[in-house]
């Protein structure tokens, strides 16, 4: 590489330009668009003065609702030249939590297409949005306002969901990405303008954002999916000469559940990074592609954290060990008055280093909660041995993980409180070989409500028109009353007291039957 790589994503888009000015560096493989290192840097120019020109200032905060399109990490890049912030929103989001995003984040303008501008118009009033604009209409060429670079300047909002309530966003400055990427670049798996990347999961995660920090720090290519599917992501990989990939959730389970082909190790991929390796699977997995599958830990809210190497992989395979503290990183396991614990013994997983977010946007008591004692306390259980690998133990979070995605259980909750029907309603996970965990609610109806009037399936149906699909109970109970705390809030630990099997005298509404 030509010279180090910068702490702002602005002159990294620069140096990319003049390093690689005509190399391929984003491959969109649903449309077959191809586009340069050369040509980011002067198409998000463009776009920066064409939001300057609508009257996008340094500190606006701008929300962008797109599938995976170019658009989106133009929109991302061009924000970062203005010093605005992104706002990034899940397309699967709906009137409920897409209001929360906008109102919560302060968003002034907001970015779509015509598939999700009609929601967004309908929610802006509600909001501070004063315009939502079609991407397509960001034709001008204006000039750019001069940026000046301040790697701690905030450059996204970032939502996930909390342990508890609404989802939260969190303040990413430039320095989170360019620590992920210069991490990735100069560490394991010391990715390079050899490689070529590839991402399936959505553009409002931090993954496929990451990947392209990633690709600009390297100058590595960038294969983009539309999504993950799992009967033809290894055909795409081969397709387009991929060496390296990150993955998480249920997506390795996904892929073994695929038919055996005697392609499989046709490939060029040389590591593959994931998160939450099932254990079981780890070993299989290596077997049937060829390849070295390695842990990595980290959470929007900290970026890249601990990474296996392949100094320890072989002799950990299918223990759930994570690797060992990145070099910006430091890891404590501690107990519940965040002192230290000795090795091999379990406790919260807490984190401190560069490139964390500057806390909970607009949440100053979240954020002191999360950073007490000058630690980013993670809510996971962990141990770490005496060579100083970490092991994931478990969640201590009120939250719900199915299919790689955070379900926060009282969003859920405040969703369904929305009906007139529902007098209380409890959420939890229930174990899912599938999907890692099911939602479930448990309601209380209203007094002039019976089951035969408000059945399961329509309760599903109108969470469904507040919160993203991924987030709607598969499994619902209908009780009498819910126990409670002396604090009035829902005992969900007596919900579970003496219950092997959740799903028992439930609705299935995947199954569409009573179990």
């Amino acid at each position: 590489m030509s010279s180090a790589i910068p702490d702002d994503l602005v002159s990294l888009v620069r140096r990319a330009a003049r390093t690689w000015p005509d190399r391929t560096a984003w491959v969109f493989d649903e449309t077959g668009t191809r586009i340069t290192f050369g040509e980011i840097d002067e198409r998000s120019d463009a776009l920066a003065g064409a939001l300057a020109g609508i009257g996008v200032a340094t500190g606006d905060r701008v929300a962008v609702m797109l599938r995976n399109v170019p658009e989106f990490p133009l929109m991302w890049l061009a924000l970062a030249k203005l010093g605005a912030v992104l706002v990034p929103v899940n397309v699967s989001y709906r009137e409920l939590d897409g209001r929360h995003v906008l109102a919560h984040s302060g968003t002034r303008f907001a970015v779509t297409t015509p598939e999700f501008r009609a929601l967004l118009e309908r929610i802006a009033p509600e909001t501070a949005v004063e315009r939502v604009l079609d991407v397509a209409e960001l034709r001008g060429a204006g000039p750019v306002p001069g940026h000046v670079a301040v790697p701690e300047r905030p450059v996204n909002i970032q939502y996930t969901s909390g342990t508890t309530g609404a989802p939260k966003g969190c303040v990413l400055p430039h320095r989170y990405w360019t620590t992920l990427a210069r991490g990735l670049a100069t560490e394991f798996p010391a990715v390079n303008d050899t490689d070529v990347l590839l991402t399936a999961q959505p553009f409002h995660y931090i993954d496929p954002q990451w990947n392209v920090a990633l690709g600009l720090a390297a100058g590595a290519t960038l294969v983009v999916l539309d999504r993950f599917h799992p009967s033809t992501f290894w055909g795409k990989v081969r397709e387009h000469g991929v060496t390296w990939f990150y993955c998480l959730g249920l997506m390795p389970t996904l892929l073994l559940r695929t038919p055996e082909s005697p392609e499989d190790r046709a490939h060029r991929v040389r590591a593959i990074s994931a998160s939450a390796i099932p254990r079981e699977l780890h070993a299989e997995l290596e077997r049937r592609w060829g390849v070295p599958w390695y842990e990595a830990f980290g959470m929007t809210e900290t970026g890249g954290d601990i990474r296996m190497s392949p100094a320890d992989h072989d002799e950990t395979v299918g223990t759930g060990c994570l690797g060992r503290p990145a070099p910006h990183r430091e890891v404590l396991i501690a107990d519940g008055d965040g002192r230290p614990l000795p090795r091999g013994e379990t406790g919260e997983l807490l984190l401190r280093g560069t490139g964390l977010m500057h806390g909970y946007h607009d949440d100053p008591a979240a954020t002191e909660r999360a950073f007490r004692g000058g630690w980013f306390h993670t809510g996971d259980l962990a141990r770490m041995d005496e060579h100083g690998r970490v092991f994931y133990v478990g969640r201590t979070k009120d939250m719900i993980r199915r299919s790689g995605e955070n379900v926060s259980a009282d969003e859920v909750e405040r969703a369904l409180l929305l009906h007139p029907g529902v007098r209380l309603a409890a959420v939890l996970g229930v174990p899912d070989e599938l999907r890692g965990e099911e939602v479930k609610a448990y309601v209380v109806l209203a007094p002039a409500y019976s089951a035969q009037r408000l059945p399961p399936t329509e309760l599903a149906d109108f969470c469904a028109t507040k919160l993203a699909y991924f987030k709607v109970p598969r499994y619902w109970t209908y009780v009498d009353s819910l126990p409670l705390t002396p604090s009035e809030r829902v005992a969900k630990g007596e919900l579970r007291k003496g219950v092997t099997d959740l799903r028992v005298g439930a609705y299935d509404r995947v199954e569409d039957t009573w179990r």
